[in-house]
């Protein structure tokens, strides 16, 4: 249990870090970051229940005021932004990712490229797409054309997910409890 706890903090404390890589703005009022990756690494190494844990010990901590989103933000306004349904996406998205990169019994890279794919791109996006279409009042289609430029760079942090978590599991097999 202790070991849970630590990685789960470890991991939240990796999201924050990420929010320090500079943020490229849009203007759409969603920036690209690079949390994003710690959200999927959150599923690929820590499974679904921590990873989804770790991410919603980092929102506590953002929405309790902490400038830890990329750009220094924090406090309840972030739920009052275009970026509202990523922020409500990302302990869904850890789960998804965590989920399929335990029950899918293929090499742990691969499980952990799909999971982040399925979990940290699509999931996450389709979420972000209504929070920015409510937000911007803008419909879907129009949401989803102005989320298509992230997909590029979530793509590359995909595969940065799977190649991180199978680095881990050859490195420190026990370290991967999304396998354990």
């Amino acid at each position: 249990m202790e070991k849970n706890l630590t990685h789960i903090a470890l991991f939240a404390a990796l999201i924050a870090v990420l929010g320090l890589v500079p943020k490229i703005d849009l203007a759409t009022g969603v920036p690209i970051t690079a949390q994003s990756l710690g959200i999927m690494l959150c599923g690929t190494v820590l499974g679904a229940r921590n990873g989804a844990l770790a991410v919603l010990l980092f929102l506590f901590l953002t929405i309790a005021g902490l400038p830890l989103l990329a750009g220094g933000r924090g406090g309840f306004a972030v739920l009052a932004s275009p970026t509202v349904g990523y922020i409500i996406g990302f302990p869904i998205a850890a789960f998804v990712t965590g989920w399929i990169t335990s029950a899918w019994k293929v090499e742990v890279g691969v499980a952990a490229t799909v999971g982040a794919i399925l979990g940290g791109i699509l999931l996450l996006n389709a979420i972000g797409v209504v929070g920015m279409s409510f937000m911007l009042e803008k419909t879907l289609p129009e949401a989803a054309l102005l989320a298509a430029p992230y997909l590029i760079g979530d793509t590359i942090k995909a595969v940065l997910a799977g190649l991180v978590t199978q680095a881990i599991a050859r490195a420190r097999p026990a370290a991967l409890l999304s396998r354990a």
